[in-house]
């Protein structure tokens, strides 16, 4: 990987724990890459939540706030990565629109999975799952437990979604010389068209070996491109969902496509990507095209 574009490794911030989980994860990430580290704070006042005490009014005060949020993450990514060239901005306007307006510029945008004011019933708070349904680059998570064991588990389903997000999982499992797990989650037989029907009656090991190939078929010239790089393959009867879940107990990172084979084309962000995003236990990437 290399930095010749340009384009820097994004990282979204409120002052809150997560967002410093976020600016750690965003920094080594950029030092992998090679590639400078943007942090950024969408500053609008009237819904930050904290006392005011800066006499000259309430925009002045909580701008000020805003900017030591900011200085403190960037004191924070050099200290994580004293390598990395880092850059700090406050931008005026909702968290979600700022970071969105970062996208078609950024190598990726790195967010925390809750934010301060978030619904403490939510898993993952509302700017990560907008930010991951919408963007243009890829969105890197923070969430579980940060490892730098185990390997890079990627959910593949032959979908044109699921092919990017192999190209990023092989990526960074060969920039992190760590392993790539391609699982492939399947319940029953899908539909080769429009208006098909499921057969009552399939053969099991006949389904296996018709899943087993769509896995083979993904991953057909991986090998030459990424020569040194161990893949293992995971054909499972299982829900997508659970079984990225599950293998995301021992991993370093789970990558998932936007939108999965199947899945209705007018959802944003497919349902397996987000049951992962609620559930993983390590640091999850959502590979989405450009809109």
């Amino acid at each position: 990987m290399n930095s010749s574009d340009g384009q820097a490794v994004v990282v979204g911030v409120d002052g809150s724990e997560p967002a410093l989980r976020a600016v750690r994860l965003a920094a080594t990430e950029a030092t992998r890459r090679q590639r400078p580290l943007r942090v950024i704070h969408g500053f609008i006042w009237p819904l930050l939540h904290v006392p005011l005490t800066i006499p000259s009014g309430p925009p002045a005060g909580l701008r000020e706030q805003a900017e030591q949020i900011v200085a403190a993450a960037v004191a924070e990514a050099e200290t994580t990565a004293p390598g990395v060239r880092v850059t700090g901005e406050t931008i005026d306007g909702e968290a979600t629109a700022v970071l969105l307006g970062e996208t078609a510029a950024a190598a990726m945008i790195v967010l925390g999975d809750r934010g301060l004011g978030g619904f403490s019933a939510l898993v993952v708070g509302s700017v990560a799952i907008q930010v991951a349904s919408y963007a243009d680059c890829p969105v890197l998570v923070a969430r579980g437990a940060p490892r730098t064991e185990g390997p890079v588990v990627v959910g593949v389903d032959g979908s044109q979604s699921s092919i990017l997000a192999l190209g990023f999982a092989a990526d960074t499992a060969a920039a992190r010389g760590a392993e790539l797990l391609a699982v492939h989650a399947y319940r029953h037989p899908t539909s080769t068209g429009p208006g098909d029907m499921q057969p009552l009656v399939y053969d099991e090991a006949q389904l296996h070996g018709e899943e087993e190939r769509v896995l083979a078929e993904s991953l057909a010239g991986l090998a030459d491109r990424y020569p040194e790089l161990h893949v293992t393959r995971q054909a499972v009867r299982a829900r997508p969902g659970k079984a990225l879940t599950e293998a995301s107990r021992t991993a370093q990172l789970v990558v998932v496509g936007g939108q999965g084979r199947g899945e209705f084309t007018g959802l944003l962000l497919g349902s397996v990507s987000q049951s992962v995003l609620h559930h993983a236990d390590c640091p999850v990437a959502v590979v989405r095209g450009p809109r």
